[in-house]
């Protein structure tokens, strides 16, 4: 059974940077996407970023310019560099991987596995 462990998830305050990390544990193979998913208390789960196969990157419009995903292939890990951060970014962060042969679509065709979540609690 593969997991998803994310780390990283702090509080700081408004304009401070933290940098997520996610391991994978567990066999999951190299034709998958990764991303970061969010939530806000009392509020849905929205997409931060995605990264897939190719190395192609898709931000949210909330985090563009301010967020970097990375991915690291070859150790299976995941990381999310958090810039310039605000209030409204506070939440629990998730790492996800999308069993997908590699290219992201996140809409429940295919299996997905998904991390704990971190916290991230920014204050003004």
């Amino acid at each position: 059974q593969v997991q998803l462990a994310e780390s990283g998830g702090e509080s700081v305050q408004a304009g401070g940077s933290l940098k997520l990390s996610c391991a994978t544990l567990g066999y999951i193979g190299t034709n998958y996407c990764m991303a970061w998913f969010r939530q806000a208390p009392g509020k849905g789960r929205e997409a931060v970023a995605h990264v897939d196969i190719d190395g192609k990157r898709l931000y949210g419009d909330a985090v563009q310019g301010r967020f970097t995903i990375s991915r690291d292939q070859n150790k299976n890990t995941l990381s999310l560099q958090m810039n310039s951060l605000i209030p409204e970014d506070t939440g629990t962060y998730y790492c996800a991987a999308e069993i997908s042969g590699g290219y992201c679509y996140w809409d429940k065709r295919y299996e997905e596995v998904w991390g704990q979540g971190t916290l991230v609690n920014v204050s003004s």
